[in-house]
């Protein structure tokens, strides 16, 4: 069962203690290193995944460039769609699986539509045709984000969240990592035959397709209802069984937005909002640190091979410390280090201490804040409402993080980038400061965020 069972419901209200009890502690020993089978095999769907995107993401830009002779202009406004298209298809698919219930479901369907473009690529022959399958592709990976990490969130207890999310974001990472050496081993072999590298990328999907449809379900409806959800519905103002209710009825547009009303969940939301609103892309920073060093081209691409090693290392550990020790303070520290590579670039440092510097603090912020937030929010959000909520979430912290990337970019063409770097320094810093106010509370303790009820009181 998940989260619905009786054990994630004692967990989730507190075991024998009643919605005002505190959360339970974390388990130790033997039993707290185990994580739920469907949280390891959406692992293994994302690491065969992105062996895909990344075996595609490593030779799109010479493929267009090179290949296929598009301007930079042109590529740069494909690459903006390809980044940007994200945000509708998020929120419709983690709105499309809450209502009918059918969180597998529009997950495949995602990864049915990354899969199906790889193939449409090679045919793609202008910038139309080609913008329209990556806004495609983009649109899929928007579509199947929140409804996997639904299922994820309601394969966990309330006190296991940021240890399955970090299990299942060091797989991910993992497939980031072998995708770009598999697509120029495959280029190696074919005397650079790209359309054979788009192909084997598409093996690579539909294999994750296929491992989802046959292995993963959809958690099983009904149960008990949550001390969480009670608290959404307390703040809503429904009844006591409302929970148990929403179980059965239909979910409607109304009701997704009831969890906004959740002190806890709405400060998360505002929380991860501004502080993607400071922060400044990786491309941006390895740029920063290229013309700082004059770092080869050449080596270039090794700059986010070492972020994703770093990520892939601690995200296990990160999501544990979430656990242990609370999410929302995790959180704020995996900025703290995105700060310090702030700070960093703006030091005059030796160019090896930069070099190695930059791409580890980047994996310790990825670490410290992708899988850590989504278990910071989820249990703040009943199982009937868990995908757009952390649709929700996710939206807004990639709308923020749009607005950081353009006013950087903004600030660096206007002022150069030395000033650039100190403003986007001061303004992380200040985000830091309200973000750690607007967390404080349920949601910097250990077991995540527990709502309050209407009056403030604590449930």
């Amino acid at each position: 069962m998940y989260l619905s069972s009786s054990r994630s419901a004692d967990l989730a209200s507190g075991a024998r203690g009643g919605p005002g009890a505190q959360a339970p502690p974390p388990p130790t020993g033997r039993g707290a290193r185990r994580v739920a089978p469907v949280v390891l095999t959406l692992g293994v769907v994302s690491l065969v995944t992105d062996v895909s995107a990344e075996m595609v993401t490593a030779v799109l830009p010479v493929y267009l460039v090179l290949g296929l002779g598009l301007s930079p202009m042109a590529f740069g406004m494909l690459d903006g769609l390809y980044n940007g298209a994200t945000a509708l298809s998020r929120l419709l698919g983690g709105l499309v699986a809450d209502r009918f219930r059918q969180h597998r479901t529009v997950a495949a369907i995602g990864y049915g539509i990354s899969a199906g473009c790889k193939l449409l690529l090679p045919a793609a022959g202008g910038v139309s045709a080609i913008g329209g399958v990556l806004a495609a592709d983009r649109a899929g990976k928007g579509l199947r984000t929140a409804p996997r990490d639904a299922l994820i969130s309601m394969a966990a207890t309330p006190a296991e969240q940021g240890r399955a999310f970090g299990v299942h974001r060091a797989m991910d990472t993992a497939g980031a990592l072998f995708g770009p050496p598999v697509a120029l081993a495959v280029l190696w072999v074919t005397a650079d035959a790209y359309d054979a590298v788009f192909v084997l990328s598409f093996c690579f999907a539909a294999f994750g397709l296929l491992v989802l449809l046959l292995f993963v379900r959809d958690p099983t409806p009904g149960g008990v209802t949550t001390g969480v959800e009670r608290g959404v519905d307390a703040a809503a103002g429904a009844g006591p069984r409302a929970g148990q209710a929403a179980d059965r009825a239909p979910v409607r547009l109304r009701d997704a937005a009831a969890v906004l009303r959740v002190p806890g969940f709405a400060r998360v939301c505002l929380a991860a909002l501004v502080l993607g609103a400071t922060t400044v892309g990786d491309a941006m920073l390895y740029l920063l640190l290229q013309r700082h060093t004059d770092l080869s081209p050449h080596l270039f691409p090794l700059l986010p091979l070492g972020t994703a090693l770093v990520f892939l290392l601690l995200a296990v550990p990160a999501g544990g410390a979430g656990d242990r020790y609370g999410r929302g303070r995790v959180f704020l520290a995996g900025h703290v280090a995105l700060l310090c590579g702030y700070l960093v670039l703006l030091a005059p440092l030796p160019d090896g201490a930069l070099i190695v510097a930059i791409p580890g603090l980047l994996g310790l912020f990825y670490a410290g804040t992708d899988g850590v937030l989504m278990a910071l929010a989820a249990p703040a959000a009943p199982a009937a409402l868990r995908g757009g909520a952390l649709a929700l979430v996710q939206t807004g912290q990639a709308g923020g993080r749009a607005l950081g990337a353009a006013g950087f970019g903004t600030a660096w063409t206007l002022y150069g980038p030395h000033t650039a770097g100190i403003l986007a320094a001061a303004g992380l810093a200040l985000a830091l400061l309200a973000a750690a106010v607007l967390l404080a509370g349920g949601t910097l303790t250990p077991g995540g965020t527990r709502p309050t009820g209407p009056k403030g009181a604590s449930r």
